[in-house]
């Protein structure tokens, strides 16, 4: 029976444990339509799930209890700073919403009426098109040509990536000079991944001088040790199966708070002698609750 009665937490989106929904169903795991996506348990469990009697829980314990509901207000100071043509990876249904003076084209890992299949809960009509198909970790951008862009804007997807410094390579390749790169990753401590530890920059350089292009297993099972402990402990076989999951899900491969992003931002520049500037900033705690976004100028 899910966590849904008196004395146990009322299920809402926002504590619902999409993790061990799916770690429980792997039918709903590996459907198409929820497979990869970070509130798939939850849509399943409305739509299907509660009716069909499934287990679900909220999880156990408030992941920010100070925090008030998160916001992106903040991102629009950092979109008026955009203008001309530029490029936004992995918009799906929430593209950034640009000034008149930006034209935009959007890339993702597939064509738009794969995507549909992928995500039939949304409106079709919310979707971008999809003018660019290219995966990060196998091909990075080398489909642009250098100084290609006016800016690109590249919002939670640095964090599923195998290779993150080589990604900042790219999109500073990409971009003319005086453009702008508008990125942002989640805090973690905001978010499920509070009791993971952040990802040391010495790690993620030796992945880019390894030339990494795939999510090894390591990384998916630091986040079931810390997300979901007693998952975890199972027999090798069992375990197989947890992993896979998580790997089909793409979940968070690297963590960061604010602060580490930012530092990480730095010094991947300097490892790469790029010359940027952040223009603008803004971190979770100073009242966005969700986020480390930053707009830099190349």
């Amino acid at each position: 029976m899910s966590k849904s009665t008196s004395n146990k937490p009322i299920l809402t989106e926002a504590n619902f444990d999409n993790v061990d929904y799916f770690l429980r169903y792997p039918d709903v795991a590996q459907h198409p339509a929820y497979q990869g996506v970070p509130n798939g348990g939850w849509l399943h469990w409305v739509q299907y799930g509660k009716s069909e009697g499934r287990q679900a829980c909220a999880l156990d314990k408030v992941v920010n209890p100070t925090a008030t509901t998160p916001s992106l207000a903040h991102r629009q100071q950092g979109y008026h700073l955009l203008n001309g043509q530029g490029l936004e990876i992995g918009a799906l249904h929430q593209p950034a919403q640009l000034p008149k003076t930006c034209t935009v084209e959007y890339c993702d890992v597939a064509p738009r009426e794969v995507l549909i299949t992928y995500f039939p809960e949304l409106k079709v009509t919310d979707l971008v098109e999809i003018h660019h198909v290219c995966d990060l970790d196998k091909e990075a951008l080398s489909i642009f040509p250098a100084n290609h862009y006016d800016f690109i804007i590249i919002n939670h997807v640095i964090e599923h990536v195998a290779n993150p410094i080589r990604v900042i390579e790219e999109l500073f390749r990409v971009i003319k000079p005086g453009g702008c790169v508008v990125i942002s990753a989640p805090d973690k401590d905001f978010t499920f991944d509070k009791r993971r530890n952040l990802t040391p920059f010495a790690h993620l350089l030796e992945e880019y001088r390894q030339n990494v292009t795939e999510v090894t297993d390591e990384h998916y099972l630091d986040f079931l040790q810390a997300v979901h402990p007693e998952r975890a402990g199972t027999s090798p076989d069992i375990l197989a199966i947890h992993l896979q999951q998580i790997r089909d899900r793409r979940e968070h491969a690297h963590v960061w708070d604010s602060q580490s992003f930012e530092a990480f931002m730095q010094a991947s520049l300097a490892l790469l002698r790029i010359e940027a500037t952040c223009i603008f900033s803004h971190k979770a705690n100073e009242g966005n609750y969700f986020e480390y976004f930053s707009v830099w100028r190349k």
